[in-house]
């Protein structure tokens, strides 16, 4: 399991690149007022919160009886997209407080699951293994099951088809970012919300 500072730091310089690279030319322009800093310190904060969303038991499990374990709030598994829905519910429902939009709502939530799914990703890499699919089915899955495998050890298409499917996912989780930070004002270029 990585650390949550691996996470948040995944989250700021890889899902949310693009917000990144927006807010340095608009700072080096001169064009971000305090209205956008308002916004842009949500994003951050709703990215951040969602990036280590998943590891919310261990503060729990700290306080109450002094371990980490942090996969499982009874027996609900936190690593799973079961859980994720409840990240995505939760930004949704603050970005309609602050929007009134819910266009720009449904940005915030799909980038908060963006953020979330960053940490399976990770997670599954470092662990090997996750229950993505709870309640459907409670068995350990890993999307990375082939990274550390020799070719030889496998069928040529079965590996090359795993390995496809690995990179296909980490695009999938920087695409939804990239398509939220879109409908927030990001692109290549920062366009303040009206």
């Amino acid at each position: 399991m990585p650390y949550p500072a691996f996470h948040l730091s995944f989250f700021i310089f890889c899902i949310s690149l693009v917000g990144v690279f927006a807010i340095a030319g608009s700072g080096f322009r001169r064009e971000i007022g305090f209205k956008d800093v308002k916004h842009l310190s949500l994003l951050l904060f709703v990215g951040s919160v969602g990036s280590v969303f998943p590891d919310v038991p261990a503060v729990w499990n700290y306080l109450l009886y002094g371990n980490l374990q942090h996969t499982s709030i009874g027996t609900v598994p936190t690593h799973s997209l079961f859980f994720g829905l409840v990240a995505f519910i939760l930004a949704l429902a603050l970005g309609y407080i602050i929007y009134r939009n819910i266009s720009k709502a449904s940005s915030l939530g799909i980038f908060a699951e963006a953020a979330f799914l960053s940490h399976l990703l990770l997670d599954d890499i470092a662990d090997g293994g996750l229950t993505y699919l709870y309640p459907a089915y409670n068995e350990p899955l890993s999307i990375f099951v082939f990274m550390n495998v020799q070719l030889s050890g496998v069928n040529f298409f079965y590996y090359n088809f795993a390995c496809f499917l690995s990179v296909f996912f980490i695009f999938c989780v920087m695409f939804m970012a990239l398509l939220a930070l879109k409908d927030l004002g990001f692109g290549f270029r920062y366009e303040p919300i009206e």
